[in-house]
């Protein structure tokens, strides 16, 4: 299923750095490949791969299927045994969200100005809800207006995707170049002072983006990560991480 490629890349950043948020009820899909993929290695290998190091794997595999970077995952994360809805509520980003408190939430988890960037080209593969946009096209910032930034060409094909009082769940693709950011939050990364020149950059340099995204990636999949452990695998030992 073609939309499958863009929603398991998209659960690495849940499950590393978000959790699941309230907002994105009924929006993450595909939960049946990450079973399945459970499934086969409890019959071959029990109890011994968890979910977490599954989803991270899934992810980079997903990139690549895309066409997108390779990059090495490193393993031996344990599944949570908590969580918190308040807590990933507040990580949450929204799809309001301006550049400059995305900068600051990626921050706070050591993440950069470019990772964020790099990361938010994601988006370029997968689609989004109209629910997501209905202020955007019809009461930016509560003015009863559009917003301003849309090129008028792609509002005007936007409002014909997503009338008022239409079905919002309907999905489109997304881009963050020539003023088609279909999310505010990504409309800002190419106006605003403080990231556009990464837009820019990596719009203009695909290796360069690729390598960012794929190093972005990894940092992401150290999130909540602590020092290396030895654990047995096949009669092998490995040096990995604990999360």
């Amino acid at each position: 299923e073609a939309r499958s490629v863009a929603s398991v890349m998209r659960f690495q950043f849940h499950d590393c750095f978000a959790n699941l948020s309230l907002s994105n009820i009924g929006s993450l899909r595909s939960f049946d490949v990450i079973d399945n993929i459970k499934e086969a290695l409890e019959k071959a290998c029990p109890a011994t791969v968890p979910c977490a190091d599954i989803i991270i794997m899934s992810a980079r595999d997903a990139v690549a299927l895309t066409g997108g970077p390779d990059w090495e995952v490193k393993l031996g994360r344990k599944d949570s045994l908590t969580a918190s809805q308040k807590d990933s509520d507040d990580i949450m980003p929204s799809p309001r969200s301006n550049a400059t408190s995305l900068i600051n939430l990626f921050q706070r988890f050591n993440l950069s100005t470019k990772d964020m960037v790099a990361l938010s080209g994601s988006h370029s593969i997968g689609e989004a809800r109209c629910f997501s946009i209905m202020a955007r096209l019809y009461n930016q910032s509560g003015s009863g207006k559009p917003d301003p930034a849309f090129e008028p060409i792609y509002r005007e094909k936007l409002s014909m995707l997503c009338p008022m009082g239409g079905d919002e769940n309907v999905t489109s693709g997304r881009t963050q170049l020539l003023k088609r950011g279909f999310l505010n939050s990504d409309q800002t990364l190419f106006t605003s002072p403080e990231t556009s020149d990464y837009v820019t950059m990596f719009s203009e340099n695909e290796t360069e983006f690729l390598k960012a995204f794929a190093e972005g990636m990894v940092k992401m999949g150290d999130l909540q990560s602590t020092k290396p452990v030895e654990i047995r695998l096949n009669c092998r030992v490995v040096n990995r991480k604990n999360s």
